[in-house]
């Protein structure tokens, strides 16, 4: 019996599933990008090999999962514990990630119409991909502009710091370039097919004029202070984004503009999807060997599992679909062979991070609170929370 005396509290268990999202950041949505990159591919390797489209299916169905997971668990995050919330924000290693709910939402409905109509039919799959689309579209915009600004006026960041994290928020409306086509096709044709298609193509521009100011900051970086630290390495793999995303996108682009928009300016986006893909592709699978050594000794220098292993995988998705676009366009088979590689690249870094994922979880160190350095270390050096990348 409850008296006037004693405090009313929550019940243990809703109060235990909010205390256990506490340490829930945005960067968990990563885990949802990649294995909806990973379940697309099925639909863009040559010859469509039905098998590998029945386990795309299955990895698209997985991300959709893990989006409505995570949506639950953040919205507790947000209810519960704002105070860290308001936190991640204020942290210039953390508020980047803000970008990849924008990716997460855009992944998972993207697939939709590719591989996820064949469990929920066309029609279903148009819908949740028109929904998150716009959604994904709408948060991509607001990150770009919002994580910026705070960068600008309430962050304290030195140029050493910089770190291919700070992509994030900028690649987002890449993501949505190169998606949105997809959707032309299902408007009524006229004005609305020719809005969302240049629309596209000005999220293309906004996103690609703001990667190439992002860069030079993160290449000066690495020259200039030496290579990331061990946890952050694997963000290396972020830069293949934009550029993989960027030539997906002006490939969806030739895809779709025929009829849509008039005859030179189809013709246009078709020069362009090989003007434009053909040399960024090549400048991707530079970084791709650079990044790739320095895992490798970061590898060798003791760099464990984090959840920024997540970025091995999508940021190779993107060079999938664009040497997909490209074996289209230009009809060589070498991008064919290109895109099925890259695809292996693809399925070794999933199963790696999400191997890693569930480990840490089931061990309960994911979801744990950062460590504190002790006050008296009895010997070496201490561990600070900026070390401790989960």
């Amino acid at each position: 019996m409850v008296t006037a005396a004693q405090p009313l509290s929550l019940p243990t268990a809703p109060r235990r599933r909010a205390a256990a999202v506490r340490h829930l950041g945005p960067n968990w949505y990563a885990s949802v990008m990649g294995t909806a990159a990973l379940g697309s591919t099925g639909a863009v390797l040559p010859g469509h090999p039905e098998g590998v489209r029945m386990v795309g299916t299955g990895l698209w169905a997985l991300s959709l999962l893990l989006l409505v997971t995570l949506l639950t668990a953040r919205a507790l995050h947000w209810t519960h514990h704002r105070d860290q919330a308001r936190a991640d924000l204020l942290d210039p290693g953390m508020a980047p990630f803000y970008g990849c709910l924008s990716m997460a939402l855009l992944a998972v409905g993207g697939g939709a119409p590719t591989v996820g109509r064949d469990w929920i039919g066309t029609t279903a799959a148009v819908a949740l991909d028109s929904v998150l689309f716009v959604a994904g579209t709408v948060v991509g915009l607001a990150a770009a502009v919002a994580v910026p600004y705070l960068m600008a006026v309430r962050h304290r960041i030195e140029p050493g710091q910089a770190t291919p994290v700070w992509l994030l928020p900028l690649v987002a409306p890449m993501v949505s370039a190169a998606l949105g086509p997809a959707l032309v096709p299902h408007l009524p044709a006229g004005q609305a097919r020719e809005t969302l298609l240049l629309a596209c193509f000005a999220l293309f521009g906004l996103s690609l004029l703001a990667t190439l100011l992002m860069l030079p900051l993160v290449f000066a970086r690495l020259t200039t202070s030496g290579p990331l630290p061990l946890a952050l390495t694997p963000t290396l793999f972020l830069v293949l984004g934009p550029l993989g995303q960027s030539t997906t996108a002006v490939g969806a682009f030739a895809d779709t503009a025929p009829g849509v928009v008039p005859a030179p300016y189809a013709q246009g986006f078709g020069m362009l999807a090989v003007l434009y893909g053909v040399p960024v592709m090549g400048f991707a699978l530079l970084w791709l060997g650079l990044a790739g050594a320095l895992v490798a000794r970061a590898r060798r220098r003791g760099m464990g599992f984090a959840m920024t292993w997540w970025a091995f995988t999508f940021p190779v998705g993107t060079c999938v679909t664009g040497s997909a676009a490209l074996a289209r366009h230009t009809g060589l088979a070498v991008y064919d062979g290109l895109s099925v590689a890259l695809c292996g690249v693809l399925v070794a870094a999933w199963l790696a991070a999400a191997a890693g994922t569930v480990r840490a979880l089931v061990r309960g160190e994911l979801l744990a609170g950062p460590r504190t350095a002790p006050v008296a270390p009895r010997s070496g050096t201490a561990r600070t929370r900026s070390d401790a990348v989960r």
